[in-house]
């Protein structure tokens, strides 16, 4: 068989690509900034956003390079200077595309206000195009960053040490991506909680409503959490799975091996060109719904994925081999549509389940947790039995490598599903701008309704996100059982219950995503205690400030919020190499045990915890439409308390397990030649 260009050119196609993202990004970015901003007092509000945002992310930056720094050293002890420096671009990248989506974002939103103003569709194209950019970037970056360098590192090293190295680039991006999803969802869910319990159950105030002390630190937290917390999360998930899958097909496909090394990349290109004109699709395709404009947009770049992986993998491999490893990329694609649809119907108003809390809230606050509670543990159910066929089957069309390829595709799909995630905060924001600014009635009803669409994509984006971290730490399990072969070459390697090491490390694991969301949730809850107490001082001191003489000091709970989500994100954060590291030294049978327990233990409070926080804060949404009495209402006090427990679940503890579970399963095959040499793996 003729080798493919995608084989042979596989690298180099992916960069190419990878800077048309860039540049369609870029075009994007200067078609939002072209847009009118609005008047002067939209402009006011929204810089105070902007200030609060680029602030928190700055001192955010500081305090992480210490400890990405000490991490450096100890990578490079590790496994050498190449993947120290494979670290240091991952970290980078993670931090970059956070930064620079969360900064067009912080522009977009006060555009999005405006443009609503004009119509329901000119608002959604411009917050769409802002979360975009986020997911352009991701991408992108995502694909340069792990094709550029494995790039260089086999022009230099060799295909065993580029790929060797890949492993800190994959370190780098998940442990900024866990402090970015800790410091970020800590920072937003405690200002939104402040802010509602205090201005909503207590004062009785709107939301956003500008004589509440905590709304702009609200509002920065949705963009410091929900889009620079997100697109380092995603950012990291995609390379990581790249990262993983390379390394499988290295360490496990003996016939086809180029072509094998080469698939990854090739299919990451295709799918990021299917969602650039699934962009498309959604700014020159008119819907009857924003709903429908947006899952349209990933159904066109679903299918165009599908099409273009087909065409690439019957080039690149023999036909009895092509067949069963295009249906693994078929299952990715398949799987993501189901995940967005499952969770669509857990966090949508239009569906039972979120009604159903809606409806339990008229009879107290209690009936209202319940409710929430009982939805996320329902949530479970459908994920966890696709994520287990989609395992069997493609293991069986094509052993581990086959499953690797199903997780490369379903994250392939990153750059339009992360446009959905962003397009939910700067409607959010949007409508925070328009209220703040005074603008007419019929703008915010239509910020309000694309929000209302905006917290489901969120929803949904978070679900594809834990599903697909899920399906990607078995790949990674893999990894480090294959891994372990090469180093211990003779040994057996059997991960048996019958042995007591194995049970112990798996109650190990199992217990990780408990303790890591339990610090997760008792960090918002102190911080949110700070603002509330912040929030009833300043209106006791000042009454002024509920009748609009006086104006709150905004800076006193943006400054709070700021401290408590850098004072509190460390232990969480450091949990994982804590558990690893402790582990390791009761051999590799623990600590494959620890894998395996926190990847069952995580999907499932993962899941759980996203599903039931969306689905908590639609509840109060459709309450507020008019529904079990409307705002105000006592249904409407339950609701809102409903939201205040899922804020953090939604977005602070469940996804924040995403990064974790790749960050505990990286780091176990990190320190395998460690404890090779050590002898405590023998």
């Amino acid at each position: 068989m003729t080798e493919s260009i995608f084989t042979t050119n596989g690298l180099t196609l992916s960069i190419v690509l990878a800077l048309v993202g860039l540049g369609v990004a870029v075009v994007l970015i200067r078609k939002i900034l072209a847009s009118s901003a609005g008047n002067e007092r939209m402009g006011q509000i929204a810089g105070a956003v902007q200030e609060g945002a680029n602030a928190y992310l700055s001192r955010q930056t500081r305090a992480v390079s210490i400890i990405a720094a000490l991490m450096v050293v100890a990578v490079y002890v590790a496994r050498g200077g190449a993947s120290a420096i494979g670290f240091i671009i991952g970290a980078a990248c993670s931090l970059a595309a956070g930064y620079i989506g969360m900064t067009i974002a912080v522009r977009a939103n006060v555009r999005t206000a405006q443009a609503a103003s004009v119509s329901s569709h000119s608002a959604l194209k411009v917050a769409f195009n802002g979360g975009a950019v986020t997911g352009l970037l991701v991408v992108a970056l995502g694909l340069l960053s792990v094709a550029g360098f494995y790039g260089v590192m086999v022009k230099l090293h060799g295909t065993k040490e580029a790929i060797d190295a890949l492993v800190g680039l994959a370190l780098g991006s998940s442990l900024i991506s866990v402090f970015a999803r800790l410091g970020g969802g800590i920072y937003t869910k405690a200002a939104d909680v402040g802010a509602d319990l205090v201005g909503k159950n207590e004062q009785n105030l709107p939301e956003d409503d500008p004589r509440n002390p905590a709304t702009i630190a609200d509002n920065v937290g949705d963009n410091v959490g929900d889009c620079a917390g997100m697109a380092a999360d995603v950012f990291e998930t995609y390379a990581v799975s790249l990262i993983g899958a390379v390394l499988v097909g290295f360490l496990t496909v003996k016939e086809n091996a180029t072509a094998a090394l080469a698939y990854p990349f090739v299919l990451c290109a295709l799918s990021l060109i299917a969602s650039i004109l699934g962009i498309g699709y959604v700014n020159f395709i008119k819907q009857k719904s924003a709903t429908a404009a947006l899952i349209g947009g990933v159904g066109v770049a679903g299918v165009i994925s599908a099409i273009l992986f087909k065409v690439a993998t019957s080039s690149m491999f023999p036909a009895e081999v092509a067949g069963k490893l295009f249906n693994c990329a078929l299952v990715g694609v398949v799987l993501t549509f189901l995940v967005v649809w499952i969770t669509n119907y857990f966090t949508s108003t239009h569906h039972a389940p979120v009604r159903r809390i809606a409806k339990a809230s008229e009879t107290g606050h209690a009936t209202n947790i319940i409710a929430g509670i009982s939805v996320g543990h329902h949530a479970t159910l459908m994920p966890v039995l696709l994520i287990a066929a989609s395992i069997w089957g493609c293991y069986e069309w094509a052993g581990l490598y086959g499953i690797a390829v199903a997780v490369v595709s379903m994250l392939s799909m990153s750059g339009i599903i992360i446009a959905l995630d962003a397009f939910g905060p700067i409607t959010d924001n949007a409508g925070g701008i328009a209220a703040m600014s005074g603008l007419p009635a019929g703008v915010r009803q239509i910020t309000d309704e694309l929000d209302a669409v905006g917290n489901t994509m969120k929803a949904v984006t978070k679900g594809y996100a834990i599903a697909s971290a899920g399906l990607a730490a078995m790949v990674l399990f893999g990894s480090y059982v294959e891994d372990l072969k090469a180093y211990l070459p003779g040994v057996t390697m059997a991960f048996d219950l019958n042995n007591p090491k194995v049970i112990i490390g798996m109650f190990i694991g199992g217990l990780l995503p408990f303790l890591f969301t339990a610090f997760c949730m008792d960090a918002v809850g102190n911080a949110a205690g700070a603002v509330v107490r912040n929030v009833r001082d300043q209106i006791t001191k000042f009454p002024g400030i509920l009748t609009g003489k006086d104006t709150p000091n905004y800076k006193e709970c943006v400054d709070i919020v700021t401290k408590a989500a850098l004072g509190q994100m460390t232990v969480p954060a450091l949990l994982p190499l804590v558990f690893v590291i402790g582990t390791a030294f009761l051999g590799k049978e623990a600590l494959g045990g620890v894998l395996i327990g926190t990847i069952v233990t995580g999907l499932f409070v993962g899941i759980a915890m996203t599903s039931a926080g969306g689905a908590w804060d639609n509840a109060k949404k459709y309450v507020e439409e008019g529904n079990h009495g409307g705002k105000g209402s006592f249904a409407h006090q339950a609701a809102v308390t409903g939201d205040t427990v899922g804020d953090p679940y939604k977005d602070t503890a469940g996804p924040a397990v995403n990064p974790m579970i790749k960050v505990v399963n990286i780091l176990a095959i990190l320190v395998i030649p460690i404890m090779v040499k050590l002898k405590f793996f023998f």
